[in-house]
């Protein structure tokens, strides 16, 4: 995946928290990825029965391209290095603001008047948020309490030296479609119908987590026609490729890999938050197939 680089960032969405610290807990709120370690994964579905509606998932790690540890980048340097779409091509802080612009375009698009832009929070450490106190060691996640995504960048790094997945510019627009997913959820309240706490294969958390992940595919259909306040795409070149390696990246954050390959061994299909590899990979390829978000109705899927 590429960026028009003569196309224009707006770095409006990003609040960089970066350096700041902030509180030490864990973070009960909306959604996410599910991408945890062993210890972590099995201590926030002991404290919160994983993610979903309700469910615990926590965001931090360390500072982005070339900061030190405890500095902070404030919105203006942001703002400074991220201009262009050259930008994004260059630096992966730069690709992800132009993620967040490209996937609200999208949504703005599709929902019209329905959907509110949501900001994206780049923190390092730890962080006070609506849904909590938020540490490292846990993946990005969507906040209800507060409607902001948040995120260490340094995870994608952890996709891959932990989890063994390929990584890569369209992977990392993944994640945080998917985070936007949840928005999106927010705003026409689905996520408020779902039962906290409650897991399992058939939960409502799983089916919560196999929608956002289709909503993810239904941007990634789009992306590349999607026009911006410029009125032209800033995605560009999303190759079959890049659909491979997010397929494999949703093979790896499936509860049953996680359970199997970083938990016990043992996979115990009770204690699903999010689904299986499988179903991951499917609902996130029924999006991007069909381009249609009415199409990634989980809740009435008699088949996941």
């Amino acid at each position: 995946m590429q960026f028009d680089e003569g196309d224009s960032l707006d770095t409006g969405n990003v609040q960089d928290r970066r350096g700041l610290g902030g509180g030490r807990g864990l973070a009960i709120g909306g959604g996410g990825l599910g991408v945890v370690g062993v210890i972590v994964y099995l201590l926030i579905q002991v404290l919160a029965g994983g993610g979903g509606a309700g469910g615990g998932q926590a965001a931090a790690g360390s500072v982005l391209d070339g900061l030190g540890s405890g500095q902070t980048a404030d919105g203006q340097e942001l703002a400074s290095s991220c201009r262009t779409g050259a930008d994004a091509n260059a630096k992966r802080e730069c690709a992800v603001v132009a993620d967040i612009q490209s996937i609200q375009d999208y949504w703005g698009q599709t929902l019209g008047s329905r959907y509110t832009k949501a900001d994206t929070v780049f923190f390092s450490g730890s962080a006070d948020t609506g849904c909590g106190a938020a540490s490292s060691g846990m993946g990005p996640f969507y906040c209800p309490a507060d409607r902001l995504v948040y995120i260490d960048l340094t995870f994608y790094d952890d996709l891959k030296t932990r989890f063994g997945a390929q990584g890569g510019t369209f992977v990392d627009a993944y994640v945080l479609a998917h985070e936007y997913g949840h928005h999106v959820q927010d705003l026409l309240g689905i996520e408020s119908q779902v039962q906290s706490g409650v897991t399992g294969a058939r939960s409502g958390s799983v089916r919560l987590e196999l929608q956002a992940d289709c909503f993810a595919g239904t941007w990634a259909h789009a992306a590349e026609t999607t026009p911006d306040a410029s009125g032209r795409p800033l995605v560009r070149d999303i190759t079959a490729d890049d659909i491979s390696r997010a397929l494999d990246t949703a093979g790896r954050i499936g509860d049953d890999y996680i359970e199997r390959n970083l938990g016990s061994g043992q996979v115990d299909p009770n204690s699903f938050t999010h689904g299986t590899s499988a179903q991951r990979q499917r609902w996130f390829q029924k999006g991007y197939t069909s381009g249609d978000p009415n199409a990634c109705d989980t809740f009435s899927a008699s088949t996941l």
